[in-house]
């Protein structure tokens, strides 16, 4: 589908965003898109046809003060974005995913699985649970697992709920954009080999999570996390130098109008550049991959409500614009 945002309000923070976007009937094209909903096809622009964005952040530094440049230049062709179709911003290389980073939500699952032995006051376990998320970020590493490439969607995309998904949930979650190879870097490198963030709803069937026929081997995040179109990516990426601390966002998301998720990254356990840092310890990052920063409390499990054929999820995160997603059963489909 295409968009047709506001025009009173900007899109994103900064003087431009990157985006794939594509014209009825005709190819996906890198995007330079400013905050009053202009397009420039960056095909025309860079003088190279067969451009993308990920073949942008292949050449990152070079690219970006042209990028700057062309944003502000008035004689520069552009177009309404609302003439064209929005698709997931980056086909990246490899997805980084990670789980049990936001500390009111791990919290709130210590005290939630608590033994049935266990007759402590709520405040008493909460504190014990927020001793244990202190000791965490100061002595344990991030929780990071991979995801496929094929199960990411444009923002504005229908989710196909799979006939066998019992539990389907949300979770927003602000993504990191890797745009300078990174293997080995400390924390304090880390955030210079960001090009951008973006926004990710990392769906999850949670009756999946944990194999049945195995309980031994523990979880299952093929089955439960990579159905297609099962990670909402967009709309653009906004370059790091427009986000001014990626520790400091405000993450929401409403399913149907109602808020279900509401939170700051500060309230993360493991910084952005902690998760950078730490998935470059093993993996090495390439250019276009995303490291996803995993997702605050307030999920379907959380409020006893999980997704279902008709809901309609919009999601944003301060200065990286929204996303509105239609979930559709795959039955009805």
């Amino acid at each position: 589908m295409s968009v047709k945002p506001e025009a009173a309000s900007a899109l994103f923070a900064g003087p431009f965003a990157l985006a794939t976007l594509s014209a009825p009937e005709s190819p996906a094209f890198p995007a330079l898109v400013t905050p009053d909903a202009q397009v420039t096809d960056l095909r025309s622009a860079l003088a190279d046809t067969g451009l993308s964005v990920r073949g942008l952040l292949d050449d990152w530094d070079a690219v970006a003060p042209r990028l700057a440049a062309l944003a502000v230049d008035d004689a520069a062709a552009r177009r309404p974005l609302a003439e064209f179709r929005v698709h997931a911003p980056v086909e990246p290389r490899q997805v980084f995913q990670s789980g049990a980073n936001y500390r009111q939500h791990v919290i709130d699952l210590h005290v939630a699985h608590r033994a049935p032995d266990d007759g402590r006051p709520e405040a008493e376990r909460r504190a014990e649970a927020a001793g244990i998320m202190d000791r965490r970020a100061a002595e344990d590493l991030p929780y990071v697992f991979i995801g496929l490439p094929s199960a990411l969607t444009g923002p504005y995309d229908d989710v196909v709920l799979p006939a066998w998904a019992e539990k389907p949930d949300w979770e927003l979650e602000l993504a990191a954009v890797i745009g300078r190879p990174a293997h080995r870097v400390s924390v304090q490198e880390a955030l210079d080999h960001v090009a951008g963030y973006t926004i990710a709803n990392d769906l999850t069937d949670r009756a999946t999570v944990f194999r049945r026929d195995m309980p031994q081997i523990g979880t299952d995040w093929l089955r439960s996390k990579n159905a297609p179109g099962f990670t909402p990516l967009g709309p653009w990426i906004v370059p790091a130098a427009s986000i001014a601390n990626p520790d400091d966002l405000r993450l929401t998301l409403r399913l149907n109008g109602e808020t279900m998720q509401d939170e700051s990254t500060k309230d993360m356990i493991f910084s952005v550049a902690r998760m950078v840092s730490y998935a470059s310890r093993t993996a090495r990052l390439l250019p276009g991959d995303l490291v996803l920063t995993g997702s605050p409390a307030g999920n379907g499990m959380h409020w006893g409500r999980l997704l279902r054929d008709g809901d309609v999820m919009d999601a944003s995160i301060t200065g990286l614009g929204a996303q509105r997603t239609r979930c559709v059963a795959e039955a009805a489909r």
